[in-house]
């Protein structure tokens, strides 16, 4: 459903967008990572018919974004970063006048008004101004607007920015409904939860470029280790716990805020060196646990390294 290749925008002598490369199949969600200013506005903005590319191509649904962008407006769905209802009008005269500017009849436009009412959980405040409800529920109504025309492509720019947690998670769960219909999304987000629980496949963007993208699993192994964090109890002592741990050829770190112990390992498995190393000095860990590396180690991590230059901020 998408497909976008050496994507580049050039605004004067800023190199916005720099020959990035992207796709997305029907019913999953490409999410778009990145800090302010990385480019993910800019790729949305291309893929969305609004703004043409400097150099390369994309589709979106198959049409192509610079010689069929009103095509490609008929088949797709959009919600930015700020509400864009009409504060004045109440949740169904919103949706229903966004219908019947789509061409729907009258009857038409009502029922899908009500009908996206009852998705999104809106039918007890349908009749109140819009302008009077709290964010989570604009942002509520800022979806179901989108979803009038019943796009196949829906993107989201930073939709739960924001948002109190409850709101942020209803939102999700809508999402993640819509997927499962068959929607496809673009997602542009700077919340790293948001990434792992929705997103299909993940692009991260720093100035203008693509500088890594996968699954959130093939990203977060790109990182590095798992760990073990070993807390230990009061009567046993770190130094004789960390000198056990080197010598089995471990690399433990010791927290200097609770005394906790931090082993890096490669595998699972490896928990029980770690166990067999404290055992034969006669120590007994009082807590053992496992993590994986999350995305917010993929992230922090990436933004560590230097990025491409791009002559200047990009939007």
């Amino acid at each position: 459903m998408i497909e976008a290749h050496d994507l580049s925008k050039v605004f004067g002598t800023v190199r916005a967008l720099d020959s990035v490369t992207v796709s997305a199949r029907r019913g999953t969600v490409l999410a778009l990572l990145g800090h302010n200013g990385a480019g993910k506005t800019t790729l949305v903005n291309i893929l969305t018919a609004s703004l043409p590319p400097t150099s390369g191509r994309a589709t979106v649904a198959g049409l192509d974004v610079v010689r069929q962008p009103r095509e490609i407006r008929q088949r797709i769905g959009l919600t930015g970063q700020f509400a864009s209802v009409d504060g004045r009008l109440s949740a169904r005269d919103n949706l229903v006048l966004l219908a019947r500017l789509l061409g729907a009849d009258r009857r038409a436009a009502h029922a899908r008004a009500d009908e996206l009412l009852e998705l999104f959980a809106l039918r007890e405040v349908a009749t109140r101004r819009a302008g009077t409800y709290s964010g989570g529920l604009r942002r509520r109504l800022d979806l179901a607007a989108s979803l009038v025309g019943r796009p196949e492509v829906i993107f989201l720019d930073e939709p739960t920015t924001g948002l109190d947690p409850s709101s942020r998670l209803g939102l999700w769960e809508i999402v993640e409904g819509l997927v499962a219909e068959g929607t496809t999304v673009v997602l542009t987000t700077q919340y790293l939860e948001e990434a792992d629980r929705l997103a299909d496949s993940i692009v991260v963007l720093a100035a203008g470029s693509v500088i890594a993208g996968g699954t959130a699993a093939e990203l977060k192994a790109r990182v590095g280790r798992r760990t073990v964090t070993v807390a230990l109890d009061d009567t046993d002592d770190p130094r004789a716990a960390v000198a056990a741990l080197r010598r089995s050829g471990l690399e433990p770190v010791t927290s200097p805020a609770d005394g906790t112990i931090t082993v890096p390992i490669d595998a699972s498995r490896e928990m029980a060196r770690v166990v067999r190393a404290l055992d034969h000095v006669g120590i007994e860990a009082a807590e053992l646990a496992f993590a994986e590396p999350s995305l917010d180690d993929v992230y922090l991590n990436l933004a560590a390294q230097p990025t491409p230059s791009s002559g200047g901020p990009v939007r």
